[in-house]
């Protein structure tokens, strides 16, 4: 049985490769693209809609909001399952996302395998969340919003030790010494921070962390 997968996201690089990526696989058939959310609803909810397995979707659309496209598929096409890929990791987003109908949610840092796992699983009727976005999903329902939430969870603890660090100040030769690492390391962590949190420089990420209470790891030195 073929999977025949419709994909709607607006940034074209994400979209193409998430088009070869799928297309590679056996078994599972990329039958339409969408870069909007007004192109998506022509798509997938008009009568020429190309019959689809599984919609993978993109929460920010340049002219509309994923959700209510969601929302849209799943009522017109009761048979379709909508994957959500997001940057967005946030607990109103995943439960917005599963309100509307979605039947799997992954965050676009998502290595190949889970994908099709995922792909896989919402075809074939089941719900499925990613790793970072499940352990936050449970936290949620079982302490509610007074549960302890781990800041930037896309993180690895290695990373969020050093974004702690950086945002108390500390230079990377200060952090590096803290930590027992090599100053390469550290700008490698640093690197990876920048590129995970999606912020252009060192200041921006400070600025994140400290929003999240990040930075009391000790005085810095002078």
């Amino acid at each position: 049985m073929t999977v025949r997968v419709v994909l709607v996201d607006d940034h074209p690089v994400f979209r193409i490769g998430m088009a070869a990526l799928l297309g590679s696989l056996a078994g599972v058939e990329v039958v339409g693209t969408a870069a909007g959310a007004a192109e998506a609803r022509a798509l997938l909810t008009g009568d020429g809609a190309p019959g689809a397995d599984v919609v993978v979707m993109d929460l920010d659309l340049g002219d509309g909001s994923g959700i209510d496209v969601t929302r849209e598929v799943v009522a017109a096409r009761p048979g379709t399952a909508v994957l959500v890929m997001s940057m967005h990791e946030d607990d109103d987003a995943v439960v917005a996302a599963v309100r509307a109908g979605a039947r799997g949610y992954l965050v676009k840092s998502a290595p190949p395998e889970q994908v099709e796992r995922a792909v896989r699983a919402v075809a074939a009727g089941e719900m499925i969340l990613g790793p970072t976005v499940a352990e936050r999903a449970m936290a949620y329902v079982l302490g509610g919003r007074s549960a302890v939430r781990v800041p930037f969870p896309r993180l690895t603890d290695r990373e969020r030790e050093v974004l702690d660090l950086v945002a108390g100040g500390h230079d990377n030769v200060v952090i590096a010494r803290r930590l027992g690492l090599s100053a390469k390391t550290v700008r490698n962590h640093v690197a990876n921070v920048l590129t995970k949190l999606e912020v252009p420089d060192r200041s921006a990420a400070i600025v994140r962390a400290r929003a999240e209470g990040l930075g009391g790891a000790g005085t810095p030195a002078r």
